[in-house]
């Protein structure tokens, strides 16, 4: 449990600056989170030698490819998967796994709620449809597309990492 509670305030501040940045710009700007990543991994080297180096990099791999995955399919920022990743330094992979899922679930309620405020629900369900189904290569659902809609995530993901806290 050690380097869990240390990681809750640094996790908080870059999580803060990310959520309002993505709020803000749709973007989680690259000095935030790439010395957020390596600092994670030095952090755990120094309380838990090797063992919080292999746990670093083993979460920093979870969120690699699972939000990586995302992104490739079209349905994720480059911030996002950056940001995933240099949590999962500071968490590693067991609660990393948990966060995610609490993102995901934060991010499906976040999702509808606002494809509902700003009237597109039924096209949302059409495109996750699509999506789902293998349409994904449609321009429409690309993240370059620039008359896409994009939700920022980092609230969702800000939320599930800070209640992962709660649930070991």
């Amino acid at each position: 449990m050690g380097m869990h509670s240390f990681a809750w305030w640094p996790i908080v501040v870059v999580l803060a600056v990310a959520t309002y940045t993505d709020l803000r710009s749709r973007r989680i700007p690259n000095w935030l989170v790439l010395p957020f990543l390596p600092i994670g991994i030095a952090v755990s080297a120094w309380l838990h030698g090797w063992h919080g180096v292999e746990q670093s990099l083993a979460g920093l791999g979870v969120g690699l490819l699972i939000f990586g995955l995302f992104f490739w399919m079209g349905g994720m920022g480059a911030g996002d998967v950056k940001l995933c990743a240099a949590i999962g330094a500071w968490i590693g992979p067991s609660q990393l796994f948990i966060a995610l899922v609490l993102t995901g679930l934060a991010g499906g309620v976040m999702v509808i709620a606002w494809a509902a405020y700003t009237g597109f629900l039924k096209d949302l369900f059409k495109g996750t449809g699509a999506l789902l189904l293998g349409g994904a290569e449609r321009a429409e659902m690309k993240l370059s597309n620039p008359g896409r809609r994009k939700m920022p995530y980092a609230p969702a993901i800000a939320i599930g990492t800070l209640f992962s806290f709660f649930a070991r």
